[in-house]
């Protein structure tokens, strides 16, 4: 009885860390159709969909937009470096394809410099912002928060956004910590003291502070871009997943349990993922996932126009990387 109740009380634990954000309720029928769907009619165009019934999250085609916040609430977030106290960035954007036999996976990078048109989205008043044309990227979260965000996405790519994961930083560090940390392996010496990284060219191995770091490092890197900064954390994708791929995670309890309570207290899912059934769900589908099958690449694009600072969709390319999602 008592192992029982205690199982219990850590399942309800871990299923109450999740913030959950119901994105189809707010976004309502007006979104381009799901991969199923797509493959089902190939010649329809994007239609209203989200009335169709989806797959269960660990079955089929899957594309899952992974939001890295630079948010400064608590105390945690704020020691590492978090943003503005009055709100959030959404300081990392990658969108997750998942194939539907889950043995291969292509994660695209949106640099958060890119210049978009932002829709319309709706607001939590009732009310709706205004389209705007030649904005930020991360400028949608900021403003309105993962629902922007996902509509400003799909408005890019015409890719359906199946579900959505965020997490912040101190939610980073502590799941990398109880990862038993990362290795990496740089090319050059990186001394970046607005990240407060400083590594020589070689490899490492990094805790959760000094890995957030590493994923936040621009200066010195590159040509100091947020282009530079997107090759570092392409690689460390890959080095968590093979992390997690070669340390027979879900053959410990223990560690499992450590890893979950890290992972799930400072995420924030859509209703879909927001529960311990369905993200451990979709981990078990991705049991067969190695680092190598893991393809990872960046949005096309080129300087804007109007800003040097700036970047924009290289097109054709870029329409071309998004059509091959859907």
């Amino acid at each position: 009885m008592l192992g029982g109740a205690g199982a219990g009380w850590m399942y309800w634990h871990l299923d109450h860390n999740i913030r959950s954000v119901d994105i189809d309720k707010a976004l309502g029928d007006n979104r381009p159709m799901r991969a199923d769907q797509v493959a089902a009619s190939p010649s329809a165009s994007a239609s209203p969909s989200a009335s169709a019934s989806a797959e269960p999250v660990e079955k089929g085609v899957l594309n899952i937009l992974v939001l890295g916040s630079d948010s400064r609430s608590g105390k945690a977030n704020k020691a590492l470096g978090g943003g503005p106290s009055g709100g959030a960035r959404s300081d990392t954007a990658m969108v997750l394809h998942l194939d539907a036999d889950r043995t291969e996976a292509t994660v695209v990078s949106i640099p958060r410099d890119t210049l978009v048109e932002r829709p319309s989205c709706p607001t939590e008043s009732g009310g709706t912002t205004a389209v705007a044309y030649g904005v930020m990227f991360n400028s949608a979260y900021s403003l309105g928060g993962p629902v922007c965000a996902v509509k400003t996405v799909e408005t890019l790519t015409g890719v359906r956004m199946d579900h959505y994961l965020e997490i912040d930083f101190s939610g980073f560090a502590k799941l990398v910590d109880a990862l038993g940390g990362v290795d990496v392996t740089t090319d050059q010496d990186i001394d970046d003291d607005l990240s407060h990284l400083h590594l020589e060219a070689g490899e490492h191995h990094l805790d959760g502070k000094a890995a957030l770091a590493f994923a936040r490092t621009r200066h010195g890197v590159g040509d100091g871009s947020d282009l530079g900064r997107i090759k570092l954390q392409q690689q460390l994708v890959k080095a968590l997943v093979g992390q997690v791929s070669d340390s027979g995670l879900l053959t410990s309890p223990t560690r499992l349990y450590k890893v979950a309570d890290a992972a799930t207290g400072s995420l924030t899912a859509d209703t879909g993922l927001d529960s311990l059934t369905e993200l451990s769900g979709l981990a078990r589908s991705l049991e067969g996932l190695s680092a190598d099958a893991v393809k990872t690449v960046m949005m096309p694009v080129v300087q804007a126009p109007s800003d040097a600072n700036r970047v924009v969709a290289d097109e054709p390319e870029a329409s071309d990387l998004w059509k091959s999602l859907r």
